[in-house]
Order: C-alpha cells, then structure tokens, then sequence
C-alpha cells in the first residue's frame, strides 16, 4: 500500500515539475497570441480613420463598420454573415413563409451568385431560372466582387417592379438575360396530390409550417383515398427545396422513422455535439416511400433524404443534391441585428458527412429538359405502332363480360396518364412506377 502511496506522489509531483516547466512557455506564447490580435486591432482602426478622413467622398460610419463585419463573417464560408436590422427582420419573415423578392435560394462561388433553387411558383421560377444557373448581372451591373448580401440588395424592389439579370448556364453557349416581374412570395411549404394510387407531398421549404403542412395534406389525401390501405405508397418530392429550419428537418423525418438517429452535428467542440433520435410513429404506416431530390435540393432536404436513405425506409430517387452539409446558428446582436455564423456540421445516421458530396440517389434518373420534343414530334423517330383492333374486320372479342370490358378501359385510361405524366415529370413519373413495382410484389410476409 505504502508503495502504492508513493508511485502516486511521485506521478504527482513529476507532473507538477514538468508542468512548471512548460509554463514560461506557454505564457510567453499566449502573451505573443494576445499582443498580435491588438496590433491587428490598431491597424484596422488606423485604416477605419484615413478612410473617414482620406477618402474621395465622405463615409458613412455605420455601412462602413457593417462593411468590415461582414467581410470578416463572409471570409470564413459562404453561409457565414452579417444581418443589418432589416436584413434580420426580412429573415424572420421568410421563416414565417411570406416575403418579397423574385423567389430564388441563392449562394455565392467564384465571386458570382450562384442559384441553388428557384422556388416552385414563384416568379424565378415560371421566368425558368434553374438550379446552377449564375447570375452575373442585375440590371446591367456585374455581381463580381460583391457580397452575396450586397449583390441579393440589388435584386430586391417594389412588388411589381421589373429586374433583368443576365444568366450563365452550363448547357448554353453565350449568357442570356432573363426579364423578372418582382412579386410578394407566399410560401406554400407542402402540396399534395395523389396520382394513381400514389400520395404525392411536395415539400418546397423548411419553414414554421412545413412538418404540420405535412401532416394535414398525407391525411387529407389518405382520407381522399379511401384509407390507407386504398393508397401504394407515397412520393416525397424534395427537388428544389433549398433548405431552412433544421429543426423541421427533423421533425419531417420523424414523421416516418419509428426509432433511430434522424441526424448528429458535431461543432468545434466536441461536448457540444448532439444526436436527434425519431420517437414512435410513422404517418405512412410502413408503406414505401421514394423521396426525389436533384441538385437543386440542399441542407434540411438532404438531412431527410440522407436520414430515410440510411434507415432503408426510402428508395432515393433522381439526381445528387446540393451537398451543403453546415448548420448556421442565427445570433441576435444589440443593434437589432444579426450575426449568421456556421457553427456546426451535420451527419446522417450512418455518420457520413454530405458537405460537398451530397447525398446519391439509390436510382439516378435525369430529369429531360422541359423544351425537348416527345418523340413522336421528332423527325426521323418511329411512328406509333398499330395494333390488331385497328385492322378493318377484325374479330372483336366476345369472351369478356361488360364489368371486365370495362376494367380494361380504366387500366387503359391509367395507363394513357401515366404517360402523360412521363411527358410532364418523368422522375416524378419513375417514383411512382417504382411504387407499383413495389405494390405488385405485395406486402413482406
């Protein structure tokens, strides 16, 4: 025991005389960190004084702090920013779903705006900007240089009023400009319908109404139905959402897990890092679900695809999404302000990261472009084909009684919207196609 004692003691005081040793050190270190961070300090308020007294024209004091505010946020990462009063105020709106503006998700890369979606019914989106696309004028004045803040400035006015920005795209040999009427955006965060026999929820945003929008159109269209056993499956359309609360995000996974790890995020600390787990209860009771993403998908729509993905309870279908992979923590300041800063990344259950990856479809199916011609409007493409029943004097078929005649012609008539449905939506199309796949085969024993 005495032995014991002492090999503590000694640990102890080892510890006690290497850590003496160490601390001339590592004073002197922090000191030096602490005399550069105020040399730094000087030098910034010497230049903030000959640019108020020196400059060409007379300053505004207050832009020119919230200037060099933001400068700092934006120099760390594209979603890091300063909110003016307004600015904070326009973002409170939003999440409350109803704001101004041409009704388009952006963010910055190469000095350029660049589109992360156009939001469904929006004027960007009937005027046909598209995800990727990049803006690199307003009104004849280039977006190089500027601040993702300062260049989304330019593109806000009056309801009304008209906007022309000038649009790079991938597939388009010169840029074009695009002539946009700004509106008042009301977001409709969830729409749903049902085609076939297939629920379809498309989610355009994560905002405050989002996961009880959910909620009130999967019941309304299974009540539509007939029940749930009425109904194949359901289509969880998250192309073009661009995102927004994490906490909905959440809660719309859960919506469909009945237990498990819906998401984690992992800070600069590692204390602070949480895990979000599903509660009991899933809305579809058990039946299967596609959710479609493309790249116009990012943030809370990746968090739900990666989640249902991970947890095999969707099939994911189209194209890979965004890949932002960040949470952005809004800070309240005391001007009234707001300080957006990344203060976490995200990871789905399997503990994989999508920042920059995005999530992979399980089904990768392209989207044709809307202005393509059908086939049959194509030169050179094979005419429809005829079948027997169009030969003069063929023998009609008298072996079906009337129900089964008429049988045929409503499985006709299916068919011929589905195909008017590949013409209009064709991932929309394949999803649900995959859930009568899937309805053929009949439940799991």
């Amino acid at each position: 025991m005495k032995k014991f004692v002492m090999a503590a003691m000694g640990g102890t005081l080892a510890g006690v005389i290497a850590t003496t040793q160490f601390v001339g050190p590592l004073l002197a270190q922090e000191s030096a960190k602490t005399t550069s961070v105020y040399e730094q300090l000087d030098l910034f308020g010497d230049i903030f004084e000959r640019i108020r007294a020196q400059y060409v024209e007379e300053v505004d004091d207050k832009k020119l702090i919230e200037a060099a505010i933001n400068g700092m946020l934006t120099s760390l990462d594209p979603h890091s920013s300063y909110l003016s009063p307004d600015d904070a105020d326009n973002m409170r709106v939003q999440t409350r779903g109803e704001f101004g503006g041409l009704g388009i998700e952006v963010t910055q890369e190469e000095g350029f705006v660049k589109v992360v979606s156009p939001i469904d019914g929006t004027p960007a989106a009937e005027a046909g900007i598209e995800a990727g696309d990049f803006i690199t004028h307003v009104d004849g004045e280039s977006v190089l240089g500027l601040t993702l803040d300062n260049a989304v400035d330019l593109m806000r006015g009056p309801v009304g009023s008209e906007i022309v920005i000038t649009v790079v795209r991938q597939d388009q040999p010169e840029p074009f400009d695009v002539s946009i009427i700004r509106d008042t955006i009301k977001l409709q965060a969830v729409r749903s319908r049902t085609e076939g026999s297939t629920v379809v929820l498309r989610v355009t945003t994560f905002n405050d109404q989002t996961t009880s929008g959910l909620e009130a159109g999967l019941a309304e269209q299974i009540e539509a139905a007939g029940g749930i056993d009425k109904v194949n499956g359901f289509v969880l359309d998250l192309r073009n959402n661009p995102g927004g609360l994490l906490t909905q995000a959440i809660s719309v996974s859960d919506s469909f897990l009945e237990k498990g790890e819906i998401v984690s995020t992992r800070g600069r600390n590692p204390a602070d890092g949480e895990r979000y787990n599903a509660t009991p209860g899933d809305l579809a009771e058990g039946k299967p679900i596609v959710v479609l993403i493309n790249g116009g998908s990012a943030s809370a729509s990746e968090i739900v695809a990666g989640a249902l993905q991970d947890h095999r309870r969707a099939i994911v279908v189209g194209t890979k999404s965004f890949g932002k992979g960040s949470v952005q923590t809004v800070m309240p300041l005391g001007n009234d302000g707001a300080m957006r800063l990344t203060t976490a990344r995200y990871y789905t259950p399997s503990g994989r990261s999508i920042q920059n990856l995005g999530v992979s479809p399980d089904i990768v199916v392209q989207q044709p472009r809307p202005d393509i011609a059908s086939a049959e409007e194509e030169p050179g493409t094979t005419p429809a084909t005829r079948s027997e029943a169009d030969l003069r004097g063929a023998l009609s078929n008298d072996s079906l009684t009337e129900d089964e005649v008429r049988q045929i012609e409503e499985d006709r008539a299916k068919a011929d919207a589905a195909a008017a449905l590949r013409e209009e939506d064709y991932q929309l199309a394949y999803a649900i196609d995959i859930l009568k796949g899937l309805s053929a085969l009949g439940p799991k024993e």
